[in-house]
């Protein structure tokens, strides 16, 4: 069996994309072959590739989210039991508005549950809430 590699901002950087292939085969595809079930396995997938990633500080969260073409990722605010970040730019503004199909960011809120979980060795969960007129999205990390 072939050992896998860690996923780093290294690594993935090599790789080409526009992100519109990833964008149908994500939003168009998946949902038909998963049903019902698609927002709960791609929050799954999300964590899974966590998993898989070698990053150590929100700094490096950040980073990889430009890389994956997932936006521009900033903690806006910060209290004992909840972290609020923002997702923005240019790709947000063009899957939130584009008409085709309805989009989600369960699979970077798994992603972030599971980084944040690791950096803070507490257990986190994560919410999105898209904010269409203002073209961002605010992901809620909640402590459990």
């Amino acid at each position: 069996m072939k050992e896998s590699t860690k996923l780093t901002t290294g690594n993935i950087s090599s790789l080409v994309g526009t992100g519109a292939g990833f964008d149908l085969m994500r939003y168009y595809t998946l949902p038909d072959f998963l049903g019902k079930d698609a927002p709960y396995l791609l929050y799954y997938m999300g964590k899974n590739m966590a998993r898989q990633t070698e990053i150590s500080t929100l700094d490096d969260l950040y980073e990889f989210f430009q890389y994956m073409g997932w936006g521009e990722l900033v903690l806006t605010k910060e209290k004992r039991k909840e972290m609020i970040f923002q997702l923005s730019g240019h790709m947000i503004e063009k899957r939130l508005n584009q008409k085709m199909f309805e989009v989600d960011f369960r699979m970077e809120c798994g992603f972030m549950a599971e980084i944040i979980s690791q950096i803070s060795d507490h257990t986190y969960e994560c919410f999105e809430e898209k904010n269409h007129k203002e073209n961002f999205v605010e992901i809620k990390a909640l402590k459990g």
